[in-house]
């Protein structure tokens, strides 16, 4: 019976021996993934940041853009005002006669 319990002894030396090597590599298995998770996060974290800065450069970019081709368009309406204007002004006097020529029958 003695020689049972050695061996019922050495079975269970082993399995600690295993359990503590399994218990080892869990630990450092954990602490793989955290450091994998914490990269993950690094590499989002970067990726939200590069995202961001573009989008605010498109948005700048295109913010520049409008705003030129709105001052192109008010020049535009400006110069299509100014030329009405003038035509209008050109246009008075003879349209002025030629309401008073036919209202007075001349």
């Amino acid at each position: 019976m003695d020689n049972e319990k050695t061996l019922l002894q050495q079975i269970r030396d082993k399995e600690q021996e295993q359990s503590k090597k399994i218990d080892a590599v869990k630990a450092e298995t954990d602490a793989e993934i955290a450091a994998a998770r914490h990269r993950a996060e690094e590499v989002v974290n970067d990726a939200e940041r590069s995202g961001k800065m573009a989008a605010d450069e498109f948005l700048k970019k295109e913010k520049e853009k409008t705003d030129a081709e709105i001052e192109r368009m008010k020049k535009a309406t400006e110069t299509a005002a100014e030329s009405a204007r003038i035509k209008g002004e050109t246009n008075l006097q003879p349209t002025v006669e030629k309401i008073v020529h036919y209202v007075t029958m001349k």
